[in-house]
């Protein structure tokens, strides 16, 4: 019998357009590495930041209506929550503008899916979180990568950058506050006038905010429907992956209640339903109010872990790096420079994992492939000792590399 074949020019269209995640890849492969390694790769909290006690206990406390099927908008119960959780922190919402998506990626999907056909222009951040991009790529966007500076999204570019397009974008893809990759926060002053373009070009914004409540500095920047309440062009993406676990695969949606049934009406075909236990177990923690004061102390852990590395760079590396400063979240951006310029961070990888520590290359938070020279830390996973191991051992691997770059000229 003869090996059956199949040719790839059966395939969809945009099969081709299909994007892996090298953020996503990276569990695999430090899984499968047998030496000690410094992981400054994945952004998820590690597992002494997770109340798995808490919801140990509550998913084991047995219910009617726990394992079923359930509403493809998400159990009412959690939809209360979400509205009355939004309120403690001054957003104003309600049940007809939610919707419960299987973490904050199938929100990305589903609002790219409602706005995006074939060819649709969408503007990303450059560098942004490489997912998004993958997202607004596997319905075939057009994307246009936008400059980010210390205020974000440099949005008086995007004039220019949509006239060179040739068209007005559909959607613009945003993550205002403390940026994956960069910690940067977009000002108030450009969140304004981003407003007033998606007005003027009929675009939405796609507001995608894992780590809003993660400030452990500085002073809130109020959000796009703060800023205008109730703007149809807004759609928000949310997840609680960032604050309790990201494998709860538990979040939400905001949106006009013109789109929500669009929103929906897509669950179906993608998973029925957001898992129910796991929408249980959130609603039932964030109803015994556990959720603040787990948010105060990740505040303070993350602030003790962002000056650990801040510090730890400054004295390892001095001017031969330029890193960002963010008042919250996750990660710091780090420009090679000095005695390190031209160090392309993908090459670089295989030796620095080989030393014990795991970065992301610049490169995976593009669709151009540009970010050569830099790199992404996450700090929240690590505590200060090992983070302070971390940065010495990426020191190690940057003066081997470069020590080999001149002996190669």
């Amino acid at each position: 019998m003869t090996t059956p074949t199949i040719s790839t020019t059966r395939l969809a269209s945009r099969a081709s357009e299909l994007k892996g995640s090298v953020i996503d890849a990276s569990t695999a492969l430090l899984a499968s590495q047998t030496h000690d390694i410094v992981r400054f790769a994945m952004g998820a909290p590690n597992d002494e930041l997770i109340p798995t006690e808490d919801f140990g206990r509550i998913l084991g406390t047995a219910a009617e209506g726990r394992f079923g099927y359930g509403a493809s908008e998400g159990e009412a119960d959690l939809v209360d929550q979400i509205v009355r959780y939004q309120a403690s922190r001054g957003i104003e919402t309600s049940p007809e503008r939610i919707v419960v998506t299987t973490g904050g990626m199938q929100g990305l999907d589903i609002a790219f899916k409602m706005l995006v056909d074939p060819g649709d222009g969408v503007i990303v951040e450059c560098p942004t979180y490489t997912n998004g991009i993958g997202t607004a790529l596997s319905y075939q966007a057009s994307v246009i990568e936008a400059p980010m500076d210390e205020n974000g999204l440099v949005v008086e570019a995007l004039p220019d950058l949509v006239e060179n397009f040739g068209k007005t974008p559909k959607a613009i893809y945003t993550i205002p506050n403390f940026q994956n990759p960069s910690g940067t926060t977009m000002s108030r002053e450009r969140r304004e006038l981003l407003l007033e373009l998606a007005e003027k070009w009929d675009a939405y914004i796609v507001d995608d905010d894992p780590y809003g409540a993660l400030r452990f500095e500085g002073d809130e920047v109020p959000g796009f429907l703060e800023l205008s309440p109730g703007n149809p062009r807004v759609i928000q993406v949310r997840t609680f992956s960032k604050t309790l676990a990201p494998g709860l695969r538990v979040g939400w949606m905001e949106l006009d209640p013109s789109l929500r049934d669009i929103a929906v009406n897509a669950k179906p075909a993608m998973d029925t339903c957001t898992s129910v236990p796991m929408q249980k177990v959130v609603s039932d923690y964030l109803a015994e109010g556990k959720l603040d004061e787990h948010i105060d102390w990740l505040r303070s852990i993350y602030r003790e872990r962002k000056e650990a590395m801040t510090q730890a760079l400054a004295e390892r590396f001095g001017d031969d790096i330029r890193s960002t400063d963010p008042d919250g979240g996750f990660f710091l951006w780090i420009d090679l420079q000095g005695k390190y310029s031209g160090i392309d961070t993908e090459e670089l990888f295989p030796l620095a994992l080989r030393h014990g520590v795991a970065y992301i290359p610049g490169p995976a938070f593009t669709d151009s492939g540009s970010q050569r020279h830099s790199l992404r830390l996450c700090f929240a996973t690590s505590s200060p000792e090992r983070i302070r191991e971390g940065v010495e051992r990426l020191g190690t691997a940057l003066d081997e590399f470069a020590e080999q770059r001149r002996g190669t000229l």
